[in-house]
Formats: structure tokens, C-alpha cells, sequence
């Protein structure tokens, strides 16, 4: 599948091809405190199939596993792009879903490291809506 993105302010985009299987919420502690909300939706893809355009800077951090991941945002407005580790070779990169046009014909198709989820995450269904911010 063709997708493509963006980040908030639109300093950097991306064109990218994905296999809508590989779509996952990610619960880990790190995703939680890095996106700022419970849970983290990505899509894992070769670093082949990604092309990105603008300005980004990077983060790099320890990952649980003990391998160092560079994290990619913009430095304007501060989005969360991808992750992917370092080093040399070829590449997975971990693409932030959120940033994707197409974000709503790829939902996840598993969860990852749940034994970090928030308790409330699949309660919500009873939680009152509003269809825009009151």
C-alpha cells in the first residue's frame, strides 16, 4: 500500500510503502512517555520502502533490548516521525502512524508489550464522546 505524511507544521514528509499487517499499538513505557498518551501506533516497514523529505533531527536512545534507537522528529514543530535502530546495514524503521494521511485504513493488527498498558485503555467504549473538542 502507498502512503504518505507528514508532520504537524509540514517541514518534513515522507512517501512510503507499507504492508498493512505490519500496523501494531505499541504499549511500552517508553512509547507512552515519548508520544505523551498511552499508547503508540506504528508501522514497521524496510527503510528501502521510505523516502522523507525536510529537516529532522534526532534522538537516540537505549531501548529495553540494550540496542541504541534513534528517534526522528521535526525540529519545528516537534513530531514524532519514526524509530529505527543505528548502525550500519539495512534498516526496519518503526514509522509513527499518526503522521500517516492514511492512518485510518491501518489499524493495528497486534499489541506489543502490554504488560505496560494502562488498565483503562479498553474501557473506553463507555466513556462518553463528543464528535469535536467542547
Amino acid at each position: 500500500m502507498e502512503i504518505d505524511g507528514q508532520c504537524h507544521c509540514g517541514n518534513v514528509r515522507y512517501t512510503a510503502t507499507v504492508d498493512p499487517h505490519n500496523a501494531s499499538a505499541c504499549h511500552c513505557t517508553d512509547c507512552q512517555r515519548i508520544s505523551g498518551s498511552a499508547f503508540r501506533t506504528t508501522i514497521r516497514l524496510p527503510e528501502s520502502d521510505f523516502h522523507i523529505t525536510g529537516e529532522t533531527k534526532t534522538y537516540k536512545k537505549i531501548a529495553a533490548s540494550g540496542n541504541e534507537r534513534a528517534l526522528v522528529f521535526c525540529p519545528i514543530c516537534g513530531t514524532q516521525m519514526l524509530g529505527m535502530p543505528t548502525g550500519d546495514g539495512p534498516k526496519r524503521i518503526s514509522l509513527r502512524l499518526g503522521t500517516s494521511n492514511q492512518r485510518a485504513q491501518l489499524p493495528p493488527q497486534r499489541q506489543i508489550w502490554c504488560n505496560s498498558a494502562m488498565p483503562w485503555v479498553e474501557d473506553l467504549a463507555d466513556v462518553p464522546k463528543s464528535l469535536t473538542q467542547d
